[in-house]
């Protein structure tokens, strides 16, 4: 038989013939490839040759190939292949060959990979067999492995990720939302019914009053102004009438900037206030918030723009106790919401963003933080078109006016207790707005009723009952306030804010828009023996150190510009000691002073002792001497408690505990007391101020029947005048203020009470004293003990020839043992303002001096022998030159004789009082 292939009748049905071992299955198509015997072209595969045959196209003899076949033999294989008779059979479709996906050889064993070889090699030994794809075309098909991730790639998510996630996400909003909307329904509107009130007890548990009687009155929209409506959208809401009812990118603005500490902001529209106002409660909670989300998508398809609109304006705090647009035009203009301007309406939209810190009565020092919203509004209505520019133009501030016109319980002093409370509450962090507004708490104050009426006695015994507006102009202008403080605990007592909550809003014992005038000075000459300074010749300052009391002099080692204060009444003191000095107010003496401390020392002084460090006007130049700082008279009665309590500050506290249901709801701060200033530098200067009292322009405080220190003081243009004092037991402050009662303006004290003026050393030391000896009056009396700085009793004179006659040691009468030494009668430096009897007037000529009478228990002068007295001011014992008006016996100072060694001249005791 002939080893030539036979023909095949039967056509493959994978791509190759049937009936040969390979595709059969036989174990022959895996053994090893038979090629012993045979002829190179006998063993090639039929499949070499092509359908169009030897002269095909493909190969490098121009065989044809069927797709996927393996490659073409060489050409003397080509040409034997060429004399075999092809078996016939069914040209195969392009698609047929699927061998090339089905071998999995890049996937197995390399055992199982070699037999893959082996049988394709032996397949190819069968004459006239077609070769199906063998390895070669699996692998040229084979679809590449992607490559791993590696390095810092495998810490991101693949974009697959990303989508995948962005989807599930937003399926999930999509559908919380739903569930949201489903399940929050619009709740009963609050309308205010379930507010609770705040009461307020004195520290015995007496109620002060409560705070839950609302002052409001609903009206239709209508019934508010168009100004008073466009001006509120300008401040809180532009677009409400195009708007959704929710803004998302506001919310998330205010979210970003109260999470980055730019400020707390609400990113509410209206319709979101309105909810919160109306339905909800004001605590600042997710829950509140998701609540209000939803209520308020809801509420804006179910009611009217307008609707939310009025309800808003019915609803808004706009302070003053006031709710509602209608009781805040009433509170603060007295006209009907229907008739406010577009400068009224502006500045109660303004109230809206922050009604307490806002309204400019109460808080005069806030008074450009309140213009500037003002004009953000009225700019917002121009941008708007709801205000021309030419109208906006013409517009001034319209400050309100001094009454809030409604009594809701906030009468007498009732309502000055409560806003202060509640100012200490919020300034402190103990407790916010928000959470007083929802009520039900009880807060007890360290207040002691006791004091708080006698202090409403003493200011309408001295002062209210004397006043007659009808008849006396500048008698309408008249305001007090005072504050005591108890010094070793730092607890406020009592506090007189003004003649009727109702009547004047501003609460006189808080206010800072006041000049506290030479009631600063203690507090330069603290800062000057606390620094152990020394005047510009390299002398100590103590009592006794003696200055120029020049008037108009200009202050030496100052490089800030030429500065020459006037003195009261524009009197020279020549050379005169620190105690006489503080005891009639010198001005030049203290600016001096001043810059021999540094003004930046005095500065911190005065902090460090209890003034605010923001307090307006407490700025480190030589004026800072003269009291230009606008501090509070509670400020003050902290300051004066420190020195009462030998340099000792406790930061002062209204509050004693605050109680919701029976309990502690608010953590309180904590009482530290620390030692701000030594207790040489407190008790020196306590040393002085007890002169002033005994000697100087204080001398009303005698009447309290206690040992007391104290300074007078008088702001700039005898707009205000204070007296700040002190016993061992309690410091107070008095400001009798001049505020005309339409336009809040500042207006001088002269001719109130029918006198030419008002100085600290009148009223409010008379109010002082009464107040103190009834508020102690159950409280034995006890002196100070001091501990007064090292070698404060020694005189200590300028290295330069005095300006005014130097005194002598032996006849430096007024300023030994360091605290006051002047025999009891004695009345140095303070008058009446009349001529005293027995005085005679006119200067020393030659050697012969004036006698000097007094009031009771004066002195006749004696002749003094040798040498020929100055003329003008003068020292302790000297001439009666340089009276000032009123007819006073002329100014003196601390210090000796006048004239050579040996001359002896009395003590004057009756002179006018200098109080700056």
């Amino acid at each position: 038989m002939s080893d030539e292939p036979q023909p095949q009748p039967k056509q493959p049905t994978e791509g190759r013939p049937t009936g040969t071992p390979e595709a059969a299955g036989t174990p022959e198509a895996a053994g090893p490839p038979k090629t012993a015997g045979k002829p190179e072209a006998a063993r090639a595969p039929e499949a070499a040759s092509g359908p169009t045959g030897p002269t095909g196209p493909t190969g490098p003899s121009g065989a044809a190939r069927t797709p996927g076949s393996a490659p073409a033999p060489d050409t003397a294989r080509t040409a034997e292949m060429a004399r075999i008779p092809e078996a016939p059979r069914t040209p195969e479709p392009a698609h047929t060959p699927k061998a090339a996906h089905t071998p999995r050889a890049a996937y197995t064993s390399p055992a199982a990979a070699a037999a893959a070889a082996a049988a394709s090699a032996s397949a190819a030994e069968a004459p006239g067999v077609p070769q199906a794809a063998g390895p070669a075309a699996g692998a040229k098909a084979k679809r590449p492995k992607r490559p791993k991730r590696t390095g810092w790639r495998r810490i991101f998510p693949t974009w697959r990720m990303v989508l995948g996630t962005l989807l599930l996400g937003a399926a999930l909003v999509v559908g919380l939302f739903f569930v949201g909307y489903s399940m929050v329904k619009i709740p009963p509107a609050n309308a205010l019914a379930t507010k609770q009130s705040n009461v307020y007890l004195y520290a015995d548990g007496t109620e002060i009053a409560r705070d839950g009687t609302v002052n409001r009155e609903n009206v239709d929209l209508s019934q508010i102004s168009k100004a008073a409506q466009h001006a509120v959208l300008a401040a809180e809401d532009r677009d409400f009438y195009t708007e959704s009812a929710i803004d998302p990118k506001a919310m998330i603005r205010a979210g970003w900037n109260t999470a980055t500490g730019k400020g707390k902001q609400s990113g509410s529209t209206i319709t979101q206030q309105y909810v919160k106002n109306y339905y909800l409660a004001q605590e600042q909670t997710v829950t509140r918030k998701v609540k209000e989300f939803f209520i308020a998508i809801k509420l804006d398809r179910e009611i009217s723009k307008d609707d939310i609109l009025e309800g808003y304006l019915n609803t808004s705090y706009f302070g003053r106790n006031a709710y509602g647009m209608q009781a805040a035009a009433k509170a603060y203009y007295g006209v009907d919401a229907a008739e406010l301007t577009p400068a009224q309406g502006a500045y109660l939209a303004a109230l809206v963003n922050a009604p307490s810190e806002y309204d400019v009565i109460a808080h005069p020092e806030n008074r450009k933080a309140a213009e500037a919203r003002w004009n953000y509004v009225l700019d917002g209505m121009v941008g708007k078109g709801w205000l021309s520019r030419a109208d906006r133009t013409g517009l001034k501030f319209p400050a309100p006016k001094e009454t809030s016109g409604a009594d809701t319980g906030m009468s007498g002093q009732r309502g000055y207790l409560v806003t202060a409370i509640k100012d200490y509450l919020r300034t402190t962090k103990i407790a916010t707005p928000e959470e007083l507004e929802a009520g039900g708490y009880r807060i007890t104050t360290t207040l002691d009723k006791k004091k708080q009426d006698a202090f409403v006695d003493a200011v309408n015994d001295k002062l209210m009952d004397k006043l007659d507006p009808k008849d006396r102009k500048a008698d309408t202008y008249v305001r007090a306030g005072g504050a005591a403080v108890e010094p070793k605990t730092g607890n406020v007592l009592a506090l007189y804010g003004g003649i009727d909550y109702v009547k004047q809003y501003t609460n006189n014992a808080t206010r800072r828009d006041f000049q506290v005038g030479s009631t600063f000075k203690p507090f330069v000459f603290t800062s000057a023996v606390e620094n152990e300074s020394e005047t510009q010749d390299g002398r100590r300052i103590t009592p006794n150190t003696i200055y120029d009391g020049t008037d108009q002099r200009p202050v030496q080692g100052w490089s800030g510009g030429s500065y020459a204060p006037e003195n009261e009444d524009n009197v020279d003191y020549g050379d005169i000691s620190v105690r006489s000095a503080t005891d009639k107010s010198v001005n030049a003496v203290y600016a001096q002073m001043a810059v021999d401390v540094g003004p930046e020392k005095v500065e911190q002084t005065a902090v460090d002792l209890g003034l605010p460090t923001d307090t307006p006007d407490l700025e480190p130049y030589p004026s800072i001497a003269l009291g230009t700082a606008t501090a509070s008279v509670l400020d003050m009665a902290e300051a004066y408690a420190t020195l009462a309590n030998h340099g000792r500050h406790g930061t002062y506290t209204m509050i004693d505990k605050v109680t919701k249901n029976g309990a502690d709801v608010f953590d309180l701060p904590e009482r530290k007391t620390s030692q701000v200033i030594s207790r040489e530098a407190a008790d020196t200067t306590t040393s002085v101020l007890r002169s002033v009292v005994q000697n100087g322009t204080a001398t009303a405080a005698l009447a309290a029947g206690r040992p007391a220190a104290g300074k007078t003081g008088t702001a700039e243009e005898d707009t205000a005048a204070w007296f700040a004092g002190y016993t061992p037991d309690l410091a107070t402050v008095v400001a009798v203020m001049g505020q005309d009662p339409v336009t809040a303006a500042h207006k001088s004290l002269y001719n109130v009470m029918g006198l030419p003026r008002i100085n600290g050393g009148g009223a409010p030391t008379e109010i002082w004293a009464q107040f103190t000896k009834n508020a102690l009056k159950d409280t034995p009396p006890t002196d100070f003990t001091l501990q007064i700085q090292e070698g404060s009793e020694e005189t200590a004179y300028p290295s330069a020839e005095p300006s005014r006659g130097e005194p002598t040691e032996e006849d430096d009468e007024d300023d030994t043992g360091g605290q006051n030494s002047q025999s009891p009668g004695t009345n140095q430096g303070q008058t009446d303002g009349g001529t005293p009897t027995g005085t005679t007037g006119g200067t020393t000529t030659g050697g012969t001096p004036t006698t000097g009478g007094g009031d009771t228990g004066g002195t006749t002068g004696e002749t003094s022998t040798g040498g020929t007295p100055t003329t003008g001011g003068t020292t302790d014992g000297g001439t009666t030159g340089n009276t000032s008006d009123g007819g006073t016996t002329g100014d003196t100072s601390d210090g000796g004789a006048i004239g050579t060694p040996g001359g002896t001249f009395p003590q004057l005791t009756t002179r006018r009082p200098l109080d700056e």
